[in-house]
C-alpha cells in the first residue's frame, strides 16, 4: 500500500503521502474516516483511521458552522454501532434522528464516495429516541432532584459560589433529615420550611446558611418551575445502563436525546448531558484499558457547559474526564473551537476532528491562530489549510495503538451510509413504540417525598396547636368561675393547665416530634453517599 502511494506522488509530496499513510496504517479493529488529502488533492489510497482500542482517550469534534460536525458525529456513530459498541448522542436540531433509517444514494454521494474509495452501501443502525422530561418524541429521561445534586442543579438555576454552596447545605440537611427529594416541589418545600417561622431554629443550625440566601435560592427555584423545569425532575429516574446495551446481533445501540424541544434552554439540557455521565461514572466499575469502549459519549454544544460555570464545576468536570477512561467511556466535546473547551480538559482529549473555521474578524483570526497552537507539529501550513478546507473535510490526529499523536492528516470525510436528514415523526415514532423501554419511563409517577412530609407534619402540627389552644381556652373559662372554696389557692385544673402552659414545645420541637415526622425520622434518616459532582450513589 504505501509503495503504491509513494508511486502516485512526486517529491516531496510523495513523501508526505507516505508519511502521514503510515501514521494511520494500523493493524487492529479501527474507524475509517476517509481518504488522504495533500495539497488539495485526494489521496483514496491512504485512508485516514482511528484504532478503537484509543476511543476511551476522549476526543474533541470542531468547526464553524455548517463544515460537516454533524455528519461526522453520524459517520462515527454509524461504525461504531456497527462493530457493538454503543453510542450516546444529544441531537440539538433533529439532524442526527436520520441515522435509524438507511441513507438515499444520489450523485453527490456517489462522487463523495469516489474520492474517498468508500464502498458506500445504505443501512440504518438500531437506535432508541429520548427526550429530556417528556418534552418533544422520545422516551422520557427524569432525574430525581436527590440523584441530581446540588452541584449540577445549581448550574441550572445560575447561582453563585456562594448561593451554590449553601444549596449543598440545604441538601445535606434534607439527606440527614430523611427527606426525599424527588422533583423541585420537593426541594422547594424543604427550602420553605426552613425559611419559615417553624423552621428558623433549623436554619441557625445549618452553619454558613443565610435566610437571605435560601430565599434567593427559593426565587431561582420558582422561576425554574414557572419556566417549565419541574418537567425534568422526578420518577421514574432513567437507568443510564440502559445506554450499554448491544442488539442481538451485536450492534451497539444508539441512544439519541431529542432536544429541539429545548433549544431555548440550554443551560438545563447541557447540564443534564453531564448528569447522564457523573452518573455513569458513579455506577461503572473499573476496567482499565479495554480492547474497545463500552460506551462513547458526543457532547454536543460543549461550550454551554463550561459558561459561567463555578470552580468547583469546572474541578468535577475534569476530574469526571480524567477517570470515567478507566471505566471504559470515550467522550467526544462538539464545539466550534478549542479554546470553547477549558486547557485541563482540552489536555486530556487525545483524538481530534477538526473542521474548517473562518477568520473574517480579528478574534476569528485570533482563535484561528489559537488553534493551530494545539496540533502536533506538521508539514502542514496548518493555518492557510483550516481556512481553505471544504464542506465534509477536516484536519485529523488521533492516538496511535501505542497511544502516540498521528501526523496531522487533512482528511476527506466518508459519506454516513444511513439517512442524512431528519426522521419523519411518524417514522420516529413508530421506534418510540415499539421501544421496550416505553412501559417503564413513559408515565411519570409522584410518591409520597420531601413535600407530601413536610406538609403532612405541618398540617398535623397547626391541628395539634388548635388543639391545645381550644384546651387552654377551656382552661381559662374554667378558671375564670366562681372558686367553691375561698380558702383554695388553686383548683388542680388550673394547676394542670399552669404545667400545661410551662411546658409548651416550641413550634419546631411540634414539627418534630409529630408522630408523622417521628416515624420518617426513625425509618428515613441517613446521609447519601454522593460523587465528585454531588450527585447520589444509585442503590441498584
Amino acid at each position: 500500500m504505501l509503495e503504491e502511494t509513494m508511486a502516485k506522488g512526486t517529491g516531496q509530496n510523495a513523501d508526505a503521502v507516505a508519511t502521514i499513510a503510515a501514521g494511520y496504517a494500523f493493524t487492529g479493529p479501527a474507524l475509517d474516516l476517509g481518504a488522504l488529502v495533500v495539497d488539495g488533492t485526494g489521496h483514496p489510497e491512504a485512508q485516514i483511521r482511528i484504532p478503537l482500542g484509543v476511543l476511551n482517550r476522549h476526543g474533541l469534534v470542531a468547526g464553524a458552522t455548517g463544515t460537516g460536525k454533524t455528519k461526522t458525529l453520524q459517520l462515527i456513530a454509524e461504525q461504531l454501532s456497527a462493530q457493538g459498541v454503543p453510542v450516546f448522542l444529544a441531537d440539538i436540531k433533529g439532524d442526527v434522528s436520520g441515522i435509524a433509517r438507511p441513507g438515499e444514494a444520489n450523485d453527490k454521494v456517489a462522487s463523495r464516495a469516489a474520492d474517498v474509495g468508500q464502498e458506500w452501501q445504505p443501512h440504518g443502525y438500531p437506535c432508541e429516541f429520548y427526550s429530556l422530561g417528556g418534552l418533544g418524541p422520545g422516551i422520557p429521561i427524569r432525574a430525581t432532584v436527590t440523584a441530581f445534586g446540588p452541584t449540577l442543579l445549581a448550574k441550572i438555576l445560575d447561582l453563585n459560589e456562594t448561593q451554590e454552596s449553601s444549596l449543598g447545605l440545604i441538601f445535606h440537611f434534607a439527606d440527614q433529615r430523611g427527606l426525599e427529594l424527588l422533583d423541585l416541589k420537593d426541594l422547594r418545600a424543604v427550602i420553605q420550611f426552613l425559611t419559615s417561622d417553624e423552621g428558623k431554629e433549623e436554619l441557625k443550625n445549618i452553619g454558613g446558611l443565610s435566610a437571605a440566601t435560601a430565599g434567593v435560592i427559593l426565587r431561582s427555584l420558582i422561576t425554574l418551575e414557572n419556566n417549565g423545569g419541574d418537567v425534568f425532575f422526578g420518577e421514574p429516574e432513567y437507568d443510564t445502563s440502559e445506554l450499554l446495551r448491544i442488539t442481538p446481533d451485536g450492534k451497539g445501540l444508539v441512544s439519541v436525546l431529542e432536544l429541539p424541544a429545548v433549544q431555548d434552554k440550554p443551560q438545563l439540557f447541557s447540564t443534564f448531558l453531564m448528569w447522564l455521565l457523573a452518573d455513569l461514572f458513579a455506577d461503572l466499575p473499573e476496567v482499565g484499558d479495554p480492547d474497545r469502549p463500552k460506551l462513547v459519549f458526543f457532547f454536543d454544544e460543549a461550550h454551554l457547559l463550561f459558561t459561567g460555570a463555578s470552580k468547583a464545576f469546572l474541578t468535577a468536570i475534569t476530574q469526571t474526564v480524567r477517570l470515567i477512561r478507566s471505566k471504559g467511556v470515550g467522550i467526544f466535546f462538539v464545539t466550534q473551537t478549542p479554546k470553547d473547551v477549558p486547557g485541563d480538559v482540552l489536555a486530556q482529549l487525545g483524538n481530534r476532528v477538526q473542521h474548517a473555521l473562518r477568520a473574517f474578524t480579528p478574534e476569528d483570526a485570533k482563535a484561528l491562530k489559537a488553534t493551530v497552537s494545539t496540533f502536533p507539529k506538521s508539514t502542514y501550513d496548518l493555518e492557510e489549510v483550516l481556512t481553505q478546507m471544504g464542506t465534509g473535510e477536516a484536519a485529523v490526529t488521533v492516538l496511535s495503538e501505542k497511544g502516540a499523536p498521528t501526523p496531522v492528516a487533512w482528511t476527506r470525510l466518508r459519506a454516513p451510509e444511513s439517512l442524512m436528514a431528519q426522521l419523519e415523526p411518524a417514522a420516529m415514532q413508530e421506534v418510540v413504540n415499539a421501544s421496550p423501554l416505553l412501559g417503564k419511563y413513559g408515565t411519570a409517577v409522584d410518591r409520597e417525598s420531601a413535600y407530601e412530609k413536610l406538609t403532612a407534619s405541618q398540617q398535623a402540627a397547626a391541628e395539634e396547636a388548635a388543639a391545645r389552644a381550644e384546651a387552654e381556652e377551656r382552661a381559662k373559662a374554667e378558671a375564670s368561675r366562681p372558686s367553691r372554696s375561698s380558702s383554695s389557692s388553686e383548683s388542680p385544673r388550673s394547676s394542670q393547665s399552669s404545667r400545661s402552659r410551662k411546658q409548651e414545645p416550641t413550634a419546631v420541637e411540634s414539627v418534630l416530634k409529630n408522630s408523622a415526622v417521628k416515624g420518617m425520622l426513625n425509618t428515613a434518616v441517613r446521609e447519601i453517599t454522593r460523587s465528585l459532582f454531588g450527585t447520589s450513589k444509585r442503590r441498584r
